[in-house]
């Protein structure tokens, strides 16, 4: 066993899963402006160390993605990645600069900030990151994905890996396909293939430690204009078809990205894939906004309520270790 592979199972076992705290200060603004609450410096890192500091960080969260402003704070004494140590969690960073139009295609994106990487990531690694995240995003139409968005995002994705593992850090690799848009399940299972398959290509191109990743992708989903869903247990069966299809038996584990389903949905398509799971893949979560959503609404009401918005916070991951390991009901969600 590899020290990379160490750290993916450190943060994947055991139920266990990812808590997505990179959003942008953009992002984190919408989200903080949607409740009332005025985006600074200090009200982000309030909301976040509350969620750092919380009793279901210990149980639930391996693993937390941490963006360039927030990996550089503190909380009293301690530098948030210490914070974040403390729960026995590991701390991450999202290392992307974002998703920019690709040259040759009018409404596609490329995922930048391979140009200066590898002196960023020693950099973040001193602050106490051992493992990272680059989103690279597609989406589907009649003409989307292209070949050429396919072929330069795997390509970005794995010049990423590379460097990442390069610098004795875990890679997230994230190849999200959108739900946007009006297409069937049977599209997404189509094209997400496509695009995993490329991925993994590229990564196995670039001599990528395989069993040193955690890959980050979609669920297999009707697009969220569709006008007929199908039903939960065929998004765990289309799901896990595509995961056997194109994911190498080396990778140690898969953290699903929420990708718009709001927080039940996230949780109860993950318990039917993990009941259902036969590989010898972990399956769990790398959630922002379905881990994090009734907290910050909570929050907002009382924005010296910590013990307050950390039982919400507890139980919402709660709730998403158990579907991790396929134990989650309906009834718990009432219960607690």
């Amino acid at each position: 066993m590899t020290e990379l592979n160490k750290i993916s199972l450190n943060i994947l076992s055991n139920g266990k899963g990812i808590l997505a705290a990179d959003e942008s200060t953009t992002t984190m603004t919408k989200r903080l402006e949607s409740v009332n609450i005025k985006s600074n410096e200090e009200s982000r890192l309030n909301f976040r160390k509350i969620l750092f500091s919380s009793e279901g960080m210990k149980s639930c969260i391996g693993g937390v993605i941490l963006y360039d402003e927030t990996i550089k704070q503190s909380s009293g004494s301690k530098k948030i990645p210490e914070l974040i140590n403390g729960s026995g969690a590991i701390a991450g960073i999202k290392v992307d600069t974002g998703a920019k139009v690709l040259a040759g295609s009018s409404k596609e994106k490329i995922t930048e900030g391979l140009d200066g990487l590898r002196e960023r990531l020693k950099e973040y690694y001193k602050l106490g990151a051992r493992f990272t995240k680059w989103r690279g995003v597609y989406s589907i139409s009649d003409d989307y994905p292209s070949k050429l968005a396919v072929y330069s995002n795997a390509h970005a994705l794995a010049r990423y890996a590379a460097l990442v593992q390069e610098s004795e850090m875990v890679p997230i690799v994230e190849p999200e396909v959108l739900m946007d848009g009006e297409h069937s399940a049977k599209v997404c299972f189509e094209k997400t293939s496509e695009v995993i398959k490329k991925c993994f290509d590229e990564l196995i191109l670039h001599k990528i430690d395989l069993t040193g990743i955690i890959l980050k992708p979609n669920m297999i989903l009707d697009g969220a204009d569709a006008k007929k869903k199908i039903s939960n247990e065929e998004i765990a069966e289309l799901t896990l078809k595509c995961l056997k299809e194109c994911v190498p038996n080396e990778v140690p584990g898969i953290a699903f990205l929420s990708g718009g389903q709001n927080e039940i949905e996230a949780t109860e398509n993950l318990n039917l894939i993990s009941k259902k799971n036969t590989t010898n893949m972990i399956m769990t979560y790398s959630y922002g906004r379905a881990l994090q959503q009734s907290a910050l609404k909570h929050w907002s009401k009382n924005i010296k309520d910590t013990v307050g918005t950390q039982k919400v916070f507890n139980h919402r991951a709660k709730m998403c270790s158990l579907a991790a390991q396929g134990k989650w009901s309906k009834e718990l969600e009432i219960q607690n």
